[in-house]
């Protein structure tokens, strides 16, 4: 197919990367370690932890998990947020040959139970912050070996005193019983007595268990194999080299989880290549303290998604920080909103690039060039190595300028859904394109304008309404915070729009609202019914959960219907 972004690639940008020349996540990362040995490789809570020491402990886990004897290809877990020991985890346990299976901490019981029996997880490392979760579903599940992590386990000096404060004061840690359970660092001096035994791992073999899902249906574990994962690496790399400090010394701001894709590409796979520093955040909810520990240093990149941009914007330290050394703002995992963009370059100086991706794209699709001037509401132009086409619900291509479903396909893209061969073939074409779900609108440059998710998509009277639409000319209401719109039943029009807004000015009435979107949005598309909150549902990214809205306005709207 013709690819006719290429003329809008910035200058020493190649139109495809070759993937092949690392067979495996493990020898991406021994190349590093060997490279950077002396460099800081993630920094948390005042703790600097070098590549050389990264080695160690890595090498230490993996042999541990082998004397075990899990076989090449046994899934190991990782239930934690950012903490040094998560690094640790992904290259220990892909050093050994396994398969990581990233877990969210804030899963209920149910939810983990799922995931772990899915999965064949037969370890997990855990915070024990989280660690009741895991003891209520355990003797249900495969999972065998329990590594217990600790706050503080890799803080030195000060880790007794974190932990102390996080079990004793803070009073963080719900009772737990996990018998035979292994504490992290007895794990690390048992493993440091072993050797590490060499496994030949290939670009077929899965490296991760990406699930996904869990927020629009049942969760699915995307298998993204190492050539998946490296592609999407070099791709990104590619794409941002030009940018990055002659020295690579790159100070990487990590306040999205690991255990999220992009974060893990991005922070803990691709600046780690470019021997960058990431700063691990362990909350990023709390925003007094991100902006304090963001202040200790001159970082040069920044990632997240809208509502965590929002959220900074609006604390008042956050203006005072130094934004000098500031070269890459980058946005994805959901839509950018222009104001936000717009006050983002205001305050650091630094254009908000937006970027686009999936779980099961490794993540990286599109991304705009870095030297934009300005946001321009798009979500860039594919990667290299990538084709991108929008087609209608017949998976037939669509002329330029036309809405329909973006497709995909390129060496990032999943091998399928674990154990769903299924839902596999109802994503994945026969010519090799992944249908992703969401509808898009290529321009004649090649660049991405993204509408919305099929799924959220709202039928009026016939007429389609994406919720997008509605919330950006929502969100450029001075009294607005946040806000997001759903589709709920109407017996006249089938659905009628639905808006949950989060006033900045206590003030704002629904009637001042309606007034305001009556002149931005044509009649079908003008919210119904406004409900104001106090927050809306999030998901652990920050990612504004509609699906949960829209389950809420349907159940209220039930005993109507029933009593009519």
């Amino acid at each position: 197919m013709e690819r006719i972004w290429l003329p809008s690639y910035p200058a020493g940008i190649p139109a495809d990367i070759d993937y092949r020349q690392y067979r495996s996540v493990g020898e991406l990362f021994d190349e590093g370690v060997a490279k950077y040995a002396s460099r800081t490789a993630y920094h948390h809570m005042g703790r600097d932890l070098s590549f050389a020491e990264l080695d160690r402990a890595a090498r230490a886990f993996g042999a541990w998990l082998q004397a075990r004897g899990l076989s090449k290809g046994a899934r190991v877990a990782l239930m934690m947020p950012n903490v040094l020991q998560y690094p640790i985890g992904i290259f220990g346990a892909l050093r050994a040959g396994y398969v990581v299976v990233n877990t969210n901490p804030l899963y209920t019981p149910r939810e983990l139970e799922y995931q772990l029996i899915d999965s064949g997880a037969e370890a997990i490392v855990i915070l024990e912050n989280f660690a009741h979760t895991l003891a209520q579903v355990i003797h249900r599940t495969p999972v065998r070996h329990v590594v217990i992590a600790s706050m503080g386990d890799m803080l030195g000096l000060k880790g007794p005193l974190v932990n102390l404060v996080v079990r004793r004061v803070k009073k963080m840690v719900p009772p737990y019983e996990l018998p035979g359970a292994v504490r992290w660092n007895d794990m690390l001096r048992e493993g440091e007595r072993m050797t590490l035994a060499p496994v030949e791992v290939g670009p077929e073999d899965i490296a991760f268990l990406q699930y996904t899902g869990g927020t629009t249906g049942v969760a699915k574990g995307a298998m993204l194999l190492h050539r998946n994962i490296i592609a999407n690496v070099l791709q990104a790399e590619a794409w941002v080299r030009p940018f990055m400090s002659p020295d690579r010394s790159e100070i990487v701001i990590t306040a999205l989880p690991l255990y999220h894709i992009f974060s893990l590409t991005v922070n803990c796979l691709l600046f780690f290549k470019a021997g960058g520093c990431g700063v691990l955040i362990t909350n990023p909810r709390d925003i007094p303290a991100l902006v304090k520990e963001m202040g200790r240093h001159r970082f040069t990149v920044f990632g997240g998604v809208n509502t965590l941009f929002n959220a900074l914007l609006h604390n008042p330290d956050f203006a005072k920080l130094d934004f000098s050394a500031l070269r890459i703002s980058l946005g994805g995992g959901m839509a950018v909103q222009k104001q936000v963009a717009e006050k983002w370059k205001e305050v650091t100086g630094c254009t908000l690039v937006e970027a686009y991706g999936l779980t099961e794209t490794s993540p990286g699709v599109t991304v705009n060039p870095l030297d934009i001037p300005q946001w321009n509401g798009t979500i860039g132009v594919p990667l290299p190595s990538t084709d991108v086409e929008i087609r209608d619900d017949e998976g037939r291509p669509v002329p330029l300028g036309q809405a329909g479903e973006i497709c995909i396909r390129g060496p990032q893209v999943m091998a399928g859904y674990w154990n769903k061969p299924e839902e596999t073939a109802k994503v994945m074409h026969p010519d090799g394109f992944f249908a992703s779900g969401d509808i898009g609108i290529m321009d004649e440059r090649g660049f991405v304008h993204i509408v919305d998710r099929k799924k959220d998509m709202i039928v009026v009277s016939g007429f389609k309404v994406f919720p997008n639409e509605v919330e950006a000319e929502c969100a450029q209401h001075p009294g607005v915070l946040e806000c997001a719109a759903v589709g709920v039943p109407d017996e006249h029009s089938g659905e009628v729009v639905k808006l949950y807004v989060v006033r900045k000015d206590p003030k704002l009435t629904e009637e001042a609202l309606k007034n305001y979107l009556h002149d931005v949005l044509t009649g079908y598309k003008r919210p119904h019914y406004i409900e104001f909150r106090d927050q809306l549902p999030k998901t652990n990214v920050g990612k504004i959960l509609r699906r949960a809205l829209r389950e809420e306005a349907l159940r209220a709207a039930a005993p109507a219907r029933e009593n009519a």
